[in-house]
């Protein structure tokens, strides 16, 4: 190389020097960039690892969940739900639960009624935590419907995760109480020959009115306001603003649908939209069956206006009335917005949404 430097001219020298810069940086560029191209096919390599790795703990978990969930399959179906009836006395109840009587056969679930001791609304704490044992772990009679007069039971309290559905039917208060005070002296038309308590008690609604009977009292009308309010003690103090208050919430917030007796046949037809798995073919029934108008007081005469008149003057009519009035207003906003009414018949409006924009797209 010293022979070469020594022979070669100054310029051919210095354009020798600078053909082997250039070629060490295009030789060095090059390493650079094969440096950067193993770099990215090693993250590929890395990531389709770590993607491989993901799918397995992604199948992996998914048959652990397939197994876990193979115990408990009723639970997740339809034939896990269980909805309670907690029926206050003189609102058309008996009707209502004949049309689930009648369909429970061809509809495949079961009917049970809750019988208290002297139809004692309110049950122990050892009750309740027999009743909530058996409402959500009796699978054999799952899908099931209870009825009974029992006051609303807030199964959170019990550590339950799925709750049953509560429905109810409410009544204008003194209606509901007229048609009680006939009804325990002269019984009705679904079992004419069982004797009554206030069997032989002759004196209408109006003369225990006037006469300022107990049969009659104001304080009789607190009974659909404790109902919903449920098990506190407070829900019995008659003339509570709290009772009421929380019967209110109770309704809205853990009721799917509360009718009322003056409006059945809509509150069936809504019950058959919402709960087919249980009320398919409920309203047909309740138009053309023998059993729509079941249960009617014998002897029932309407109260005069001057009985009625005195009736509202009391606080506790006001109450249960405004809680009526609001019970009335939420199922009239419900039905609103599910049926519609075209020359004199109701009918039912079509699903009302959809989904789209669904991503990712495959």
């Amino acid at each position: 190389m010293g022979l070469l430097r020594v022979m070669m001219p100054p310029k051919l020298q210095l354009l020798a020097l600078l053909a082997f810069a250039v070629a060490m940086f295009f030789l060095e560029n090059q390493i650079q960039k094969l440096e950067e191209s193993r770099g990215k096919l090693e993250r590929a390599i890395a990531r389709h690892e770590v993607r491989e790795i993901e799918q397995r703990h992604t199948q992996d978990g998914l048959r652990e969940r397939e197994r876990d969930s193979s115990a408990t399959l009723l639970s997740d179906s339809e034939d896990d739900v269980v909805i309670i009836y907690n029926r206050v006395p003189k609102t058309a109840s008996t009707s209502f639960t004949n049309i689930a009587y009648d369909l429970c056969g061809k509809n495949h679930y079961h009917v049970l009624h809750i019988n208290t001791t002297k139809n004692n609304p309110v049950m122990s704490i050892q009750d309740q935590v027999r009743f909530v044992k058996n409402v959500t772990e009796w699978r054999e009679m799952k899908p099931a419907f209870y009825h009974g007069h029992v006051s609303f039971l807030d199964f959170t309290k019990f550590g339950v995760k799925r709750k049953p559905i509560y429905i109810n039917v409410i009544r204008d208060p003194i209606e509901r109480l007229v048609s009680y005070y006939y009804f325990l002296r002269f019984g009705d038309d679904y079992r004419p020959g069982l004797r009554r308590r206030k069997q032989g008690d002759k004196k209408t609604f109006d003369e225990c009115v006037s006469a300022g009977g107990s049969d009659c009292a104001p304080e009789k009308l607190w009974l659909q306001i404790p109902f919903f309010c449920g098990h506190y003690s407070e829900c019995w103090n008659v003339g509570s603003q709290w009772a009421l208050e929380q019967a209110k919430y109770n309704l809205v917030n853990e009721y799917m649908l509360v009718g009322v007796t003056e409006e059945l046949e809509d509150f069936v037809m809504m019950l058959e939209a919402a709960l087919p798995r249980f009320f398919k073919g409920a309203t047909e029934l309740y138009k053309t069956g023998k059993k729509s108008h079941l249960r009617k007081t014998s002897e029932k005469k309407p109260p005069t206006k001057e009985s009625i008149a005195k009736l509202q003057q009391s606080a506790i009519w006001k109450m249960e009335n405004e809680f009526y009035e609001f019970a009335l207003e939420q199922f009239q906003f419900v039905r609103a917005h599910a049926v519609r009414e075209k020359d004199g018949e109701l009918y039912l409006l079509a699903q009302n949404f959809f989904y789209e924009k669904i991503y990712p797209k495959n």
